[in-house]
């Protein structure tokens, strides 16, 4: 086995396929308060995350994840999450894992720490859109609530 095949077997370890072949919350939402799509142009991976808001936490959430296995891994992990966050919380997570990917910072804290065994992926900066995709998703649709309102009351 070479060395770059070794490497490769770290990436995809049985930790981060067992996550990929868990993700919950794989239904979408009827009549969401917020939906939003984004997508990973280097390598195509598409998340759909809607989400139902009530008392600035999510009480709903449902995602359609198309992406490569450390996308759906991070989608598992952050789905697992999702119920319960205030979109401080969710920022707080994405940029948490972002600082993990980009920076050599450290693992999130709870609730996010199941994002250490995305860690390997760190050296691939060709994935980490991908592995941020259901947290920015996650994010955007949450501000998009937040701008709703605003405009609301003005």
């Amino acid at each position: 086995m070479s060395e770059r095949d070794d490497e490769m077997m770290k990436l995809y370890s049985q930790r981060i396929l067992a996550l990929a072949s868990a993700i919950p919350h794989q239904e979408r939402l009827d009549s969401p308060d917020a939906s939003v799509t984004k997508r990973s142009p280097l390598c195509g991976s598409t998340v759909t995350v809607d989400l139902d808001i009530a008392d600035g936490k999510i009480v709903r959430f449902g995602q359609d994840v198309k992406a490569c296995a450390l996308g759906q891994a991070s989608a598992a992990v952050f789905g697992e999450q999702a119920v319960g966050l205030s979109l401080e919380e969710a920022r707080a997570g994405r940029d948490a894992l972002r600082a993990m990917l980009r920076e050599d910072g450290p693992v999130p804290d709870a609730p996010f720490d199941g994002y250490a065994a995305l860690e390997p992926a760190r050296a691939y900066r060709n994935r980490h859109a991908s592995i941020l995709l259901v947290p920015d998703a996650t994010v955007a649709a949450f501000e998009s609530i937040a701008d709703k309102k605003i405009a609301a009351t003005s």
